[in-house]
């Protein structure tokens, strides 16, 4: 009998490490090598940002983040996480600002196909998923006709997040393939997977009934959930809602969802059931509630419902 236990346990390894080559074999292949077109032009593929399997765990990062290419080569930026996020070259002497979810050029995509070097390009919006009350695509091309070193942004998580592109001389020899590519990729999504989950229990050391957490990052990985979602309180008390993060906007919503999400509207200072809504939480900014009627109160953030970021406050007397 426990020789059988010991075969079943190397059975069950063996089981294990041949599927977890599959799974990368797979993700690697999902990417693809870099095709070449009737010219020897080459299109390569970057991933943007990363996710858990349930959307909690955010990456805020390019996949890879720096690439080698030739001249003429083109890059498609495929999006890979619900968190929205843009590919954006700036203008020569445009500085990065905080991201504007009023300014169209912002929004939408910007610039022609083929990059001039000095100009201000955008993807515009991308996810992998629709997002309510934006305008999103699920992938942006751009091709490098001249050498130079190029670096762009996402616009949404500014400095946090940003690549550069190498462009050579036409012919030179590609120090990396996009199998290489790919492969680092993968390792670095699962780091950033690991960061976010010890982020995550992090942040839950610093929340409490009366202080929830409006996601949080560290520059690395980003939470996209309430920290202690549900929380009891007594009437009378407050609520205080932080967004402790350094990359993302979030809302606290109770009641029917306005239509202009991001203008703050009802009373925080006595909130006895309806609609309130927090407007924009900039990041380090906080919304406090005080709750004067028992009851059970749902909340959301109205930017990033739709990724499970959702809770509620049970208000007893």
């Amino acid at each position: 009998m426990k020789q059988n236990r010991g075969n079943t346990t190397r059975f069950n390894k063996l089981a294990f490490i041949v599927a977890f080559a599959v799974a990368l074999l797979a993700s690697l292949a999902a990417a693809g090598p870099a095709s070449a077109d009737g010219w020897g032009h080459r299109t390569w593929q970057v991933q943007v940002g990363s996710e858990s399997r349930d959307q909690e765990i955010q990456g805020m990062s390019f996949l890879p983040s720096e690439i080698f290419i030739n001249e003429h080569d083109t890059i498609n930026w495929a999006a890979n996480a619900a968190e929205i996020h843009t590919v954006t070259f700036l203008a020569a002497g445009q500085s990065l600002q905080p991201f504007n979810p009023f300014n169209e050029d912002e929004l939408l995509k910007r610039g022609g196909d083929s990059y001039d070097g000095h100009s201000y390009y955008n993807s515009g919006l991308l996810s992998n998923v629709e997002v309510p009350g934006f305008p999103v695509t699920t992938s942006y091309s751009l091709t490098f006709p001249q050498e130079g070193d190029f670096t762009y942004y996402c616009l949404v998580h500014g400095e946090m997040m940003k690549g550069t592109v190498h462009v050579r001389e036409q012919g030179t020899d590609y120090p990396y393939s996009q199998a290489d590519y790919n492969k680092a990729s993968w390792a670095q999504a699962r780091a950033i997977l690991r960061d976010g989950h010890q982020l995550d229990a992090s942040l839950a050391q610093q929340a409490s009934n009366h202080r929830v957490l409006a996601g949080g990052d560290d520059g690395v990985a980003m939470v996209m959930r309430f920290v202690r979602p549900s929380v009891t309180v007594h009437v009378g008390e407050t609520v205080v809602f932080a967004n402790t993060g350094m990359g993302a906007p979030h809302t606290v919503t109770f009641g029917t969802e306005p239509a202009n999400i991001f203008a703050p509207s009802g009373t925080p200072s006595n909130f006895t059931g309806g609609d309130l809504n927090s407007g924009i939480i900039p990041p380090g900014g906080e919304f406090s509630v005080t709750f004067t009627t028992a009851g059970t109160f749902k909340y959301i953030c109205a930017l990033h419902d739709f990724m499970g970021m959702t809770g509620q406050v049970r208000v007893v007397d």
